[in-house]
């Protein structure tokens, strides 16, 4: 209960699960892009690759249920760390820091919102019912066929693209801020560290969206 009070009841403890958490789906995000971007290695990698992850299925959920309950403790603090900062500071105080702050900084609920409501939705179109239903040759789910069948769509396309570059200003940003907490964007390393942020954001941009724009271009659409 005392560990409860401390990271639930007080801004350290609140910043600090938002930190841990944010960790912990960073390292998903880059998993999850580099299984994906195996589809261009061809239909039997990345259907190897389903298929080896499929047969571990209770592992499989135990990841999924984890990942769903770091956003929800991600989310969750970060709106209450919210909260505790308009209750804390007068109105004018707000306006004038408002002015001060970036895009990405004061969209960053509302960034998260929608890259969670793209993980259930991704969750449900690609995983939990499928519309496509296919196996390949060695009688694996065809992943390959599905995702060039998917994004074959433009609207899922885009939505996927749109969801993705919400996910990197968030990353950017939320990057940005550890640093500072960590004390290393200071000083002369300041710029720096604030562009490494930058660069791994919209390089896991590039990576998530080089498939749909691979696939509206032409890619695959042989082999299905």
């Amino acid at each position: 209960m005392k560990l409860f009070n401390a990271l639930f009841h007080s801004s350290v403890g609140k910043k600090y699960v938002m930190g841990m958490t944010g960790l912990a789906l960073f390292g998903f995000v880059i998993g999850h892009m580099l299984g994906n971007l195996q589809i261009f290695l061809g239909p039997d990698k990345i259907n190897a690759y389903g298929a080896f992850l499929k047969s571990m299925p209770k592992l499989l959920w135990a990841a999924r249920i984890s990942l769903l309950a770091c956003v929800f403790l991600h989310i969750a603090s970060a709106i209450s760390l919210v909260r505790d900062n308009r209750r804390a500071r007068p109105v004018a105080y707000q306006v004038r820091q408002a002015r001060s702050t970036t895009f990405a900084s004061r969209t960053m609920i509302w960034s998260g919102l929608i890259v969670l409501s793209f993980i259930i939705y991704h969750l449900f179109d690609f995983t939990i019912s499928p519309d496509y239903k296919g196996v390949d040759s060695e009688g694996r789910h065809d992943i390959f066929a599905m995702v060039v069948l998917g994004f074959s769509n433009p609207f899922s396309a885009a939505f996927y693209i749109l969801a993705n570059t919400l996910l990197a200003i968030h990353l950017s940003h939320g990057m940005q801020s550890l640093f500072q907490s960590l004390g290393w964007s200071v000083g002369r390393f300041r710029q720096a560290f604030h562009n490494l942020a930058l660069l791994v954001g919209w390089s896991v941009f590039i990576g998530n969206v080089s498939i749909p724009v691979a696939v509206l271009l032409g890619f695959g659409k042989e082999a299905v």
